[in-house]
């Protein structure tokens, strides 16, 4: 006896058999539809987590930069020399560890006991706009000037006074203590106005250590081979 004998109709077992196929086919599809599914899911998390990685990571299209392999021995010997000039009175005295700027080669407190203020520009009336205007002051120990003067803001005081060169270049480094500043953005900062103000001094001041453009090739350098910080 067969199952067309039992059900007694042609059409009737016609349609049952159908339905079994369908029901064998679909037992079959359903892990692969599954797997689909996933494969999608995992893909869409690998592509947001890399797309990240390199937000945070890409040098970017900054003028003269070249991908290296990361060195930490060349990275450490060009921040030694980043160092000496982040450390210097050109760059140190609007980095103090206090709030309020410092002046001079010997770094003295501000003689106009300017104050950070939460902005960086200083508080209140005494605002470091009011005697830095956008262009040096001729004269001797007159102010220097550039339209961006400044401190850090309050809540990112990127401190340089005290740091050693391996707190320092962890400090940068690190995102959330420079300003929200990625490998790329770092490379750029270094270009920014504000930075070569320091090479543009005014009179009677003494430069720092390496001219600008030295000061940039060790820059990107520590940061293309892999922004290591000395131990």
């Amino acid at each position: 006896m067969n199952f067309q004998t039992l059900t007694g109709d042609s059409k009737l077992f016609k349609f049952l058999l159908s339905m079994k196929r369908s029901a064998s086919k679909e037992h079959y599809l359903l892990p692969v539809k599954t797997i689909v599914v996933v494969t999608v899911i995992l893909s869409v998390i690998v592509f947001l987590t890399t797309s990240a990685f390199k937000e945070n990571n890409s040098a970017g299209d900054v003028v003269g930069y070249k991908i290296f392999s990361t060195d930490s021995t060349e990275s450490v010997r060009a921040f030694l020399q980043v160092y000496k000039v982040l450390m210097s009175p050109r760059c140190m005295n609007c980095h103090p560890a206090g709030e309020q700027p410092l002046q001079g080669d010997d770094s003295h407190v501000h003689t106009a006991l300017a104050q950070r203020g939460k902005d960086g520009k200083g508080l209140y009336a005494g605002k470091c706009s009011n005697c830095h205007q956008p262009e040096n002051t001729p004269g001797l120990h007159t102010p220097p000037g550039n339209p961006k003067w400044s401190m850090p803001p309050a809540d990112m005081k990127m401190v340089f006074q005290g740091r050693t060169a391996r707190q320092l270049a962890l400090q940068i480094m690190d995102y959330n203590k420079n300003g929200h500043k990625n490998k790329k953005q770092l490379l750029e900062h270094a270009r920014d106005t504000l930075v070569k103000a320091a090479w543009n001094m005014g009179e009677g001041r003494t430069p720092p250590p390496l001219n600008y453009d030295a000061f940039l090739k060790v820059w990107d350098t520590w940061i293309q081979q892999g922004g290591y910080a000395p131990k």
